[in-house]
Order: C-alpha cells, then structure tokens, then sequence
C-alpha cells in the first residue's frame, strides 16, 4: 500500500499550498511515489486516533507500514533518504542538502512565520502598528544574506534537492516581500515551474475547491 499523509480538510490558507503537507506532497511527486491523502478537520486533529500520530495534534503526519513521522520536514527528509531524486548520492553533497533543510527550518523560517502570522492574527492590536516592521525587518536579514548566497545560481548548492524544497516553501510565505529580492523571486518561480511541484499543488487545490463549493 502507498503512504498515507495527513491534510486539512479545509485549509486556511484557501488554496495556496501554504500548508505543510504541501511540502509532503511535494516530496513524494519528486521521488515518483504514489501516496493516499487522509482529510481531517480542525476537530479531528484534536481526536485521540490523530494525537496518537502526532502529539501535538497537526498536520502532516505520514504513515508506510508500521512507520509513523510526524514533523514536515523529518517526513521530507525520510523520503529523501529511501527514494532517489532529492539528496545527492555524493557524501559531501548530500550532507549539504541537509544541512540546507535544517537553514530553512531553523533559520529562514521563524523570522518569516512571525512576520506573516502577526500580521494574521494581531492586526487589531494596538501594538501592531509598532511591531510589524521590526518583524519584517527581522526576516529581511535572512532575505538579505540568502540572497547574496544564491547569487545567479539556480539552486542552492548544485542540483536540486531537498534543501531546495523546504527552502522554497518557507519562502512561499513571504512572498509580500519577494518583489525586493528578484533572485529569490526567480529561485521560488523556478521551483514552482517544475512538474512535480505543479502536481502536488493541483493535487492541494483540489481539496480547498471541494470544500468550498460544500460550504
């Protein structure tokens, strides 16, 4: 049997592949497996069954066989490491690839989740008129030497890979500040032009088109 991944079954992000399971999907149309798609509602996620996946009661989780993970990018890296197609075969060259999943996660990200989710979630306080800019200002240090690394490369470091991956769906979600970082722009145009990033994202829509037209 394929894999089993966790989705929203109604996401908030209307159709964007913001989502985390967008990464999974992502992933797995790169390495060429086929997988099964388990919708849950907010609810759900709090349910026994679920929290039983993943303790914390999100999504993604991923099921093959009796593996269970949890955590977006140790399920990317797990697919890296059993199929062909994300990490390089050379030693050295895939130690980089990973170490480029860890950037996205641990250093790229934070900054720009807090730019984006302050502007979500605070909008009507009274300090947000205040903190938004400190937040961006925050993420457009990361932008900023991101950048210079990239320079005129198309990828990361070589080939793309998995550190691609993860780094292009973190910065999906600052795209309100991509259009002062045209090769970072470029580098996220080139990764959603490949066919199995088009894939997984048509594959995402779907569920948002469906449950919009049940609501």
């Amino acid at each position: 049997m394929p894999p089993v991944i966790t989705a929203f079954e109604s996401s908030p992000d209307r159709g964007r592949g913001l989502a985390r399971d967008m990464r999974v999907r992502w992933a797995l149309e790169e390495a060429g497996q086929p997988y099964e798609v388990r919708l849950k509602s907010f609810a759900a996620l709090k349910a026994p069954d679920h929290l039983a996946l993943h303790p914390f009661g999100q999504i993604p989780t991923f099921e093959d066989g009796g593996l269970v993970l949890f955590e977006s990018g140790a399920i990317v890296l797990h697919i890296g490491e059993r199929y062909p197609g994300l990490l390089p075969s050379d030693p050295d060259a895939r130690a980089r690839a990973i170490g480029w999943m860890f950037a996205a996660l641990d250093t790229v990200e934070p900054p720009i989740w807090d730019a984006a989710m302050a502007g979500l979630l605070e909008s009507d306080k009274p300090w947000c008129v205040e903190r938004q800019p400190i937040l961006e200002a925050r993420a457009r240090v990361r932008l900023d030497q991101l950048s210079r690394h990239l320079g005129d490369a198309d990828w990361l470091d070589g080939a793309f890979s998995a550190g691609d991956l993860m780094m292009v769906t973190v910065l999906r979600r600052a795209s309100g500040l991509l259009a002062d970082y045209p090769k970072l722009a470029a580098y996220v145009a080139r990764a959603e032009a490949r066919p199995a990033y088009q894939r997984a994202f048509a594959a995402q829509l779907v569920v948002f088109e469906g449950a919009a037209r049940d609501s």
